[in-house]
């Protein structure tokens, strides 16, 4: 229990640094100082302005210690109390107005403990105020409290001087026993979290991680919470310990306490009536509103929380939306979805761009003898509704699972497949290449919308959103050795090739191993198709790659020179939703190690130079995908090898619209879904015309653009 302590009435305010803490020739405002970013010039009050301020009911225990500047007006300053060191900016004769409030300039029924008050501020009814810099133009309307600790962390996991280990805060990501934990800091991206939360065997890696994040912040203390200018906040009640950008709105809220919440005009964040956050960093331009309850968390740029979701001891990547839902102990990457009251996300790396529908059981405390293992999912991960998956599982890209409880653990190793639980028979069924095969609508829509919805000013990191990339094709070459490895146990090694490409009808199920924990039969469903599928994707991904990067008028020598070549297909590393080469990526590593790099500044430079890089190894990696698909090495890539290419190629693209526009067209023409409607002219007015579609138009007009690329890369020839 807490003791109330008693001490004289003039030493309130002062004695922010405890004297232990206070270097030699330092006074307690020495940081203070240093935050201060104006270099205005104060002086004391006058006599006359010290009666007008007490004629209006104003009271200090030392009105000395008020500083104000040359444009002080005492009478916009009303019913408050003062103590400490007070600096009071310029003051103006106006009223300030934010949307439909209209304030007056000054500082009333307010108390205000030794703390810097920027120009044309208007305080009205801040109950209690202490250590704060406040900035320009800002608005404090019903505040209950704002504190200050002389040993604030701002949401950093750090330690200032005297503090106990104990006390340091660490968010507990991956896995609920705590065995990845991380430090969270000012500016970290997922990128960060993801290569300090893997590599768990490198101590020296790890001791590394640990030395960068400790020496990039100070360890002393009396650092005042700020508020940076035009910042709004009203009818709110607890405020400790807490860094506040630029332009910021913030309502209703019941605390916010240890936090960074980065804003600036450009990119302002708010904060909404009802939540609680609490150790935790908020990225630019996030929306967190009605309810929220946030632990231990970071939240990156455009992101938003909403509508009583629970985020704890988690990281959300940029561009995200979480509402009414719960996510506990998890890494997630950019352009993450859950919007739904009974969805649970637990003990999970999601890689991005990713779905989780109403229902979703992602994670369980009841599912295994001790806390849940770890989930494991590529980009593009959507568990259907009401699906319930258990720890330890591993899925492929775009892996989409049907309603289901799914009792053991999964690895899913082919991409853009379809996973559900045949009931009847008592068996898993996987079907690889769903997407392509029967919903390239909504797939191939992903790019376009995760595109429109990275509103990211400073784009450090290049964040993948195409479909057909490295790490997809790479699991599809993963995909085709598991598709030939089933078969072969069906057929015989021997003919493996023959079967897979034959046309004739076959009732021969294959199965696979090792895709699910249990002694249950796992179906692989379309073996022919899928493998095809993937093939035809690789080329396909190969000359898209080639007409993007390639100008026309040089195609001809560019092939030629790359006869003469060896390409050698690399693996690729999701590192925050930037793809990484392997090799790369373990020289970033090793740099980090051997004190190349210093910060986490110059490993943020050192994403943006590989994000600069990435075209050319996503070239380098297609073409070594081609020699690898084709069996044919560059010095047989004749002038006959990529007409046909091209050719192939026109034909994928020309299927990929035409497909886009039929799946799309089946909810037309379904008589169940037309059903709620009294005709087609009132289907149409309620959901639109098909011939409307705004996708399908962008589709029609890139199939063009690139039929037209195709005949002038192919007269170069």
């Amino acid at each position: 229990m807490g003791y109330i302590n008693k001490h004289p009435l003039q030493k309130i305010g002062y004695d922010f640094i405890p004297a232990a803490y206070l270097p030699e020739g330092k006074d307690e405002y020495y940081l203070r100082d240093k935050q201060q970013t104006t270099h205005k010039q104060y002086r004391q009050l006058t006599v006359e302005e010290i009666q007008i301020l007490e004629m209006n009911h104003n009271e200090s225990t030392d009105w000395s210690d008020v500083w104000v500047t040359d444009k002080f007006l005492p009478n916009q300053i009303k019913r408050s109390k003062f103590f400490g060191l007070i600096r009071i900016g310029d003051m103006e004769e106006v009223y300030l107005e934010y949307r439909d409030i209209r304030v007056l300039s000054g500082i009333y029924n307010s108390q205000i403990i030794s703390s810097d008050l920027g120009d044309c501020v208007a305080l009205h009814q801040v109950r209690y105020m202490a250590h704060f810099i406040i900035g320009n133009e800002v608005i404090l309307l019903n505040v209950n409290e704002m504190e200050t600790s002389s040993n604030a962390k701002f949401g950093n996991g750090i330690l200032k001087d005297g503090d106990e280990e104990k006390s340091r805060i660490y968010l507990e990501l991956c896995n609920e026993n705590g065995g990845r934990s991380v430090l969270p800091f000012d500016g970290m991206q997922a990128a960060d979290v993801y290569i300090w939360t893997r590599n768990r065997d490198d101590q020296k890696l790890q001791q590394r991680f640990w030395e960068i994040t400790n020496s990039g912040f100070s360890t002393a203390r009396g650092y005042y919470s700020e508020i940076g200018d035009r910042t709004v906040i009203k009818n709110s009640h607890t405020f400790k310990n807490v860094k506040i950008g630029s332009d910021a709105y913030i309502k209703g809220i019941s605390k916010l306490k240890n936090l960074t919440i980065k804003s600036t005009a450009a990119a302002y964040t708010q904060i909404g009536e009802g939540c609680e956050l609490v150790n935790g960093i908020i990225g630019y331009g996030c929306r967190v509103f009605y309810g929220v309850k946030a632990v231990r968390f970071i939240l990156s740029s455009y992101s938003q929380l909403k509508y009583g979701a629970r985020l704890i001891n988690s990281f959300l990547g940029d561009n995200s939306t979480i509402s009414c839902c719960e996510v506990l102990n998890s890494l997630i990457f950019p352009a993450h979805e859950q919007h739904h009251n009974n969805s649970f996300l637990c003990a999970s790396l999601v890689k991005g761009q990713s779905n989780m529908a109403a229902g979703a059981t992602v994670g369980s405390n009841h599912n295994s003898r001790g806390a849940d293992g770890e989930i494991i999912a590529g980009r593009g991960f959507w568990p259907g509704l009401c699906v319930s998956l258990k720890h330890n599982s591993r899925f492929a890209s775009y892996t989409l699972i049907v309603k289901g409880d799914f009792l053991h653990e999964l690895d899913i190793r082919f991409p853009f497949s379809l996973v559900s639980n045949d009931v009847t028979n008592d068996r898993l069924i996987v079907l690889p290449g769903y997407w392509f095969l029967y919903n390239m609508y909504a797939l191939m829509r992903n790019t376009n919308k995760f595109l429109s919805r990275d509103k990211r000013s400073f784009k450090n990191q290049y964040f993948e959103y195409e479909i057909l990339a490295p790490d997809t094709v790479n699991e599809m070459f993963t995909g085709l050795r598991e598709i030939e490895r089933a078969v072969s146990k069906q057929v015989g090694a021997n003919a493996v090739h023959e079967w897979l490409h034959s046309s004739e009808r076959s009732a021969l199920e294959i199965l696979l191993d090792n895709a699910e924990f249990s002694k249950r039969e796992v179906v692989l469903l379309k073996p022919r198709e899928s493998y095809r599928l993937f093939v035809r994707l690789i080329r396909y991904y190969a000359v898209c790659q080639v007409i993007d990067q390639i100008d026309a008028d040089r195609i001809a020598l560019q092939i030629e020179q790359w006869r003469s070549e060896k390409f050698v297909r690399y693996g690729f590393e999701n590192v925050g939703g930037q793809l990484i080469p392997s090799c790369k990526l373990e020289q970033l590593l090793a740099d980090i190690k051997t004190k190349r790099l210093h910060s986490w500044n110059e490993i943020h430079q050192r994403y943006h130079q590989l994000s600069a890089e990435y075209r050319e190894d996503k070239l380098h990696h297609s073409l070594a995908a081609l020699a690898e698909v084709t069996d044919r090495t560059p010095k047989t890539w004749d002038r006959e090898f990529w007409h046909e290419l091209f050719d192939e190629a026109l034909s994928t693209k020309k299927w990929i619209c035409e497909e886009i526009y039929h799946s799309r067209n089946k909810d037309y023409h379904n008589p169940f879904r037309a059903m709620v409607y009294e005709s087609v002219e009132e289907m149409e007015q309620v959901i639109g015309k098909i011939e409307d579609n705004g996708f399908i138009k962008i589709q029609k007009q890139e199939f063009e653009q690139f039929q037209n690329r195709i005949t002038t890369i192919k007269n170069q020839l």
